[in-house]
């Protein structure tokens, strides 16, 4: 057997687990209205989630037009490959390399209005929960906007590598909070833009733990 067709079966079968595993959660979605809207009145949004937490919402928007950043690593393959095949187009490359044609196909895809990129500001290699450059200078250049997105769950497996990456398990509850938009313009200092992305990001998981923790269904 050819490796390449190996790696079509590798693909085919972690896609169906990881359809089985979140379609055997139940979901509570909230703020869906927030980049919704933003689409609806021209604007191109960026969803950004902290790396652990990406497979929730490649799930979630699986039946949205997305663009995603993913690393070029080989850890990142698999999930590329898997997003690819649920309808998403993929845009590889990092800081290290294939950083800047990356970057341009970031800025080309959010001139379009109305389009869905999604990012993961601390991947793909960390340091972990602090975002790279990249994310407020595409959100700069393009007037895009920014939805800080969280996802909590009440049944998980957890992996260490530099960052504590999630999957979740079947059967248990998916809670995914979509912030309200923000919007950094060219003006704003670059590092100030990243202190506030980071604040926002901890403001929405804060709400969102607040949320799952006193929901009583």
């Amino acid at each position: 057997m050819s490796d390449s067709l190996k790696n079509k079966i590798k693909v085919v079968i972690s896609s169906i687990i990881l359809k089985i595993c979140y379609g055997l959660n139940r979901k509570d979605v909230r703020g869906r209205e927030n980049y919704l809207n933003s689409i609806k009145n021209g604007y191109s949004v960026i969803i950004a989630v902290w790396h652990g937490h990406l497979l929730s919402i490649v799930h979630d928007l699986r039946h949205e037009k997305v663009n995603a950043l993913a690393g070029t690593h080989k850890d990142a393959d698999l999930i590329s490959e898997i997003a690819t095949r649920w309808g998403w187009t993929m845009i590889r490359g990092s800081s290290k390399e294939g950083g800047e044609i990356a970057y341009k196909e970031m800025i080309r895809s959010l001139k379009k209005p109305g389009s869905i990129l999604f990012i993961t500001p601390d991947g793909p290699t960390g340091p972990r929960r602090i975002p790279k450059p990249g994310i407020i200078r595409a959100a700069q250049t393009t007037n895009a906007v920014i939805i800080p997105t969280s996802v909590h769950s009440t049944k998980h497996w957890g992996f260490d590598n530099w960052d504590r990456f999630y999957l979740e398990k079947p059967f248990g509850k998916i809670y995914i909070e979509y912030g309200a938009p923000i919007e950094y313009n060219k003006s704003m200092n670059q590092d100030n833009c990243i202190n506030d992305l980071i604040e926002s990001m901890k403001k929405i998981e804060k709400n969102n733990l607040h949320y799952t923790n006193n929901d009583k269904n």
